[in-house]
């Protein structure tokens, strides 16, 4: 079964931003809803040895995003308010988020996000609003105009 090209270059322009350099992320994106999974390393920690929240916050904030972006395949979304929920501490293993759209009209989407630990424990949950902005997708880095 051949996956749906927009899909394939969403992960393909997740991949390649230089901020998942340092993540190394997987990510799975499908109509509505997105996967993501990252090792968790101790360069990610606080002070007190586990995960910092603004780690959380991207897993979520990723899932969410690519969620929505998979329903809009002209232009590139923007977060334009997230609210995120910090629920149990993570210190080993691997964090995953899962996103999908919850609500959509002519101006906005909104999505949620779910954050697991290995154990495949919620440790975080979060939603947030996502606009169409004015950049075409086949301008950002790593999209490549699907084909057919």
């Amino acid at each position: 079964m051949t996956r749906d090209p927009h899909f394939v270059a969403l992960e393909r322009m997740y991949l390649t931003a230089p901020i998942n350099d340092l993540y190394r992320p997987a990510i799975e994106v499908s109509e509505a809803s997105a996967a993501i999974e990252i090792p968790v390393s101790e360069d990610f920690f606080h002070a007190a040895g586990a995960v910092h929240g603004s780690v959380y916050f991207k897993m979520l904030d990723d899932a969410a995003f690519f969620a929505a972006n998979s329903l809009e395949r002209e232009v590139f979304v923007l977060t334009t308010s997230f609210t995120t929920y910090l629920t149990r501490p993570i210190s080993s293993g691997s964090m995953r988020s899962v996103g999908r759209v919850v609500n959509r009209n002519r101006s906005q989407f909104i999505a949620e996000a779910v954050a697991y630990d290995s154990a495949d424990r919620e440790i975080a949950r979060g939603s947030g609003i996502f606009v169409r902005s004015t950049i075409a997708l086949a301008d950002a880095r790593g999209y490549a105009a699907p084909v057919g």
